[in-house]
């Protein structure tokens, strides 16, 4: 009986999985079952940590704000800031107001006198 040779999908498949793992260090990219745990677990902390990204940056932004706020000598706080900005209905997101905190500390100042008045 002749030998017969295998598909090729099964390889496709490990070649796929070995690129992906080609830059883990060790045997994560060189065994084919480890490499595929390997993949599991990275794809499964890049979801987990792409929502953990957008928390870190908002407390990032809230603490820039504050500190610009209060370094300012304003009696005010970030919070009666934010509420004050809803009330006047300024649309002016975190990000933004983080960085004109950072950027133009005295474009932030006269925000913050204009919702006082």
């Amino acid at each position: 009986m002749t030998r017969i040779r295998r598909g090729y999908i099964a390889r496709r498949r490990r070649t796929r999985i070995r690129l992906f793992a080609s830059t883990f260090r060790g045997t994560h990219s060189r065994l084919t079952r480890t490499t595929i745990q390997q993949k599991i677990r990275a794809l499964a902390s890049s979801h987990r940590d792409r929502g953990r990204q957008k928390r870190v940056f908002r407390r990032l932004w809230i603490t820039r704000i504050n500190a610009v706020i209060r370094e300012m000598r304003v009696s005010y706080s970030y919070g009666r800031l934010i509420n004050d900005l809803y009330k006047r209905q300024l649309l002016l997101n975190r990000k933004i107001l983080a960085q004109i905190a950072i950027s133009n500390t005295s474009c932030l100042y006269k925000i913050s006198n204009e919702i006082i008045k």
